[in-house]
């Protein structure tokens, strides 16, 4: 009957991919980057930054221990024992070079943890002072969500991760609440931010406001535009974007209309901080990459904190310290999982070679995919894109950088947008959240001269659909590579699983992420402590500051003379057997060792008696801790305990088979059998 059927989602082009598959593997935790091998440098809590000379076995009373081995400042010393290696740290901190090792003699140590203490301590003071007035001033109540905003969570195409569903629910909340929310939301490259900022606006476009979206590039903008575009269709919002692309009368056009309300959600770069720009009810400010733009701009940014909703997007993504020791001070929410159905990027270092270009550009064609081709240098960009339309004649090639005219490098967007070419060689200007899934190849011509970090967000580019990408890392073979660039391009090849971006963070040596957020003067009092110190100095200050108890839990001392390390027979690797012995450090609960008992029973196998005795220790350790026993050594045939509380630990003593002695308050002693077997027993 010449009838044809068409579903809805075909109609709007919302076709459901809803695969629920079992989650991925994702490195979320920065333990990792704690790997410690013999010439890293360290911070001892209590000593300062030394350097990591090796693991050591010494005797002490005739029987053979390890101990880490760290040197300082006029070739001085310290042996630190298995049971102090949480004390111990990686140094991790922007300090160009090599950090000064520290000199145990003097003050020097003292004073700089007391300076960098004093520094957080404004940080926080400054903070917590943003937030009170947030809280006095009070902020706009968006409404409940309403039918439309289901309708437009649900025509998402993709499947939400775990991450994304607790992110928007604070995000929903903050937006609810009757104080202005200013919320960071950070993720790696790819995994969704963008979805929850639409969601977001609309939320407040739905309440009547006006909502502003800041982003660092004009190309990134007009991206976004197009983005918020598609999500948005079905929905009556006007939304339009400011940049130099736009022609001055257009711009002028859109400025008036912004005025009188007639745009819902206006997207733009740094011109929207412009004085002509006026908003008639702006309720929700979404700041893209917020370390991009400049200290004149930041300043007026902080002055829109206050009085409207902001929601900050970082592709820096946070460790998990640095989390912690910020709750308190911002409300943040990590996106930490990737999406489902994303793979990881191929991720490989090339000899510049034209057969192996044109065979990857061939693959990527042969599968209806795209290229980009990033090459950083202006003057000779026109020669490279020649010389791949010579070796490629197959491919349809454009150029886009940063100093073309706007309309121009508009159209080379466009067309490369609506797959009407096949490799786009450009600058870096498609760093920031470019986003078109058909690409899936990129090469980065002389890789060796960008930085890490930068070099992970352009490999964040491809690889944003369920294809396979490919990364190559390009290096020239007519001249040499730096050490500290190979170090880079052997980092970005070898953290190329999903949510490596933890692990690049903590390897950047300019610390990026702690940088980013926390803003560039606290770099130096990184570098003078180290990351994890900085981290938990500031987490302390916080919680001074909203007058709480730092959350501690410090287990006993044990001073006894057995034979308890990890023989090299068990575990051959030192790095491995460091890792166990900070693991032991670390223990906080007896599930905890039983925990680290099993895996290492099925790594390597039946565990013999000296790291039996070494996890026993730990157990004691905690339960010691637990009952507020400070110390707990053998003098001779005496056991000697330390008591903190001496009458909170009376219980213990009084159900000792033999006849504890008081030589002092806060002191027991138990005179043991003399057999050296039952002592150990």
């Amino acid at each position: 009957q010449n009838i044809a059927c068409v579903s809805s989602a075909e109609l709007f082009h919302r076709y459901e991919i809803r695969h629920r598959i079992k989650k991925q593997s994702v490195i979320r935790s920065t333990e990792n980057f704690a790997e410690l091998e013999p010439g890293d440098y360290v911070v001892h809590i209590d000593y300062g930054i030394g350097k990591f000379e090796g693991l050591k076995i010494i005797e002490q009373d005739g029987k053979p221990r390890e101990f880490m081995v760290i040197r300082y400042a006029d070739n001085t010393f310290i042996n630190v024992p298995i049971n102090q290696f949480n004390l111990v740290q990686k140094y991790v901190g922007g300090f160009r070079g090599h950090p000064p090792l520290t000199k145990l003699s003097g003050r020097a140590w003292v004073s700089t943890k007391q300076r960098v203490a004093n520094a957080v301590s404004d940080l926080a003071h400054e903070m917590l002072e943003i937030q009170a007035k947030r809280i006095s001033i009070g902020g706009i109540q968006f409404r409940k969500d309403t039918a439309w905003q289901a309708q437009l969570e649900e025509s998402f195409i993709y499947q939400e991760t775990e991450d994304q569903i607790l992110a928007l629910r604070d995000i929903k909340r903050d937006m609810e609440r009757n104080i202005a929310m200013d919320r960071l939301l950070c993720g790696d490259v790819g995994y969704g931010k963008t979805e929850l900022a639409i969601r977001a606006a609309f939320k407040a476009v739905e309440s009547g406001y006006q909502v502003a979206v800041l982003v660092p590039t004009t190309i990134l903008a007009e991206q976004h535009f197009r983005t918020f575009c598609e999500r948005l269709a079905e929905f009556p919002v006007e939304i339009d974007f400011l940049s130099r692309f736009k022609k001055r009368a257009k711009q002028n056009e859109t400025i008036e209309r912004l005025a009188s309300g007639q745009i819902d959600i206006l997207i733009g770069t740094h011109r929207l901080l412009s004085k002509d720009v006026r908003f008639k009810n702006l309720g929700l400010v979404i700041i893209d990459e917020e370390q991009r733009f400049g200290v004149t701009h930041k300043e007026k940014l902080k002055k829109m904190r206050s009085i409207v909703d902001v929601l900050t997007l970082t592709a820096t993504p946070i460790p998990r310290t640095l989390h912690l020791s910020l709750i308190g001070l911002r409300d943040i929410s990590t996106l930490a999982s990737p999406p489902l159905d994303r793979r990881a990027i191929h991720t490989e270092i090339r000899k510049f070679d034209w057969q192996f270009i044109r065979q990857a550009i061939l693959r990527e064609l042969n599968r209806d995919g795209q290229v980009f081709f990033v090459h950083n240098y202006v003057y000779d960009i026109e020669q490279i894109a020649e010389k791949i339309r010579d070796n490629v004649p197959e491919a349809r090639v454009v150029v886009a950088h940063g100093q073309m005219p706007e309309h121009q490098l508009e159209d080379v967007m466009l067309k490369f947008i609506n797959h009407q070419a096949d490799v786009l060689v450009c600058t870096t200007i498609i760093e920031s959240g470019v986003d078109i899934p058909t690409v899936n190849t990129l090469f980065i011509n002389n890789a060796d001269r960008f930085g890490l970090a930068e070099l992970h967000q352009l490999r964040g580019r491809v690889g944003r659909y369920k294809y396979r990408a490919y990364a190559y890392l390009l290096i020239p073979d007519n001249r040499p590579v730096t050490p500290l660039a190979a170090r880079r391009l052997r980092a970005i090849e070898e953290y190329s699983e999903l949510g490596a971006g933890f692990r690049i963070a903590m390897r950047d040596l300019e610390i990026r992420g702690a940088g980013n957020i926390l803003g560039p003067e606290q770099s130096g009092h990184i570098a003078a402590v180290g990351y994890e110190l900085y981290c938990q100095l500031l987490s302390n200050a916080v919680k001074k500051l909203q007058s709480q108890e730092p959350v501690t839990f410090s287990k006993a001392n044990l001073d006894f003379p057995f034979e308890c390390y990890i023989p090299r027979s068990y575990i051959a690797s030192e790095r491995q057997r460091l890792q166990v012995y900070r693991q032991l450090a670390r223990l906080q609960s007896l599930s905890e060792c039983e925990e680290l008992e099993n895996d290492l029973r099925d790594i390597f196998g039946k565990i013999p008696e000296q790291v039996n005795l070494l996890i026993d220790i730990e157990r004691i350790r905690i339960l010691a801790g637990i009952n507020n026993i400070k110390s707990i050594r053998l003098y001779e045939n005496d056991l000697i305990f330390n008591l903190i509380n001496p009458v909170e630990c009376e219980h213990i003593f009084a159900a000792s088979p033999i006849e504890p002695r008081f030589a002092k308050p806060n002191e027991v002693h138990i005179r043991l059998p003399s057999n050296k077997q039952t002592q150990k027993e």
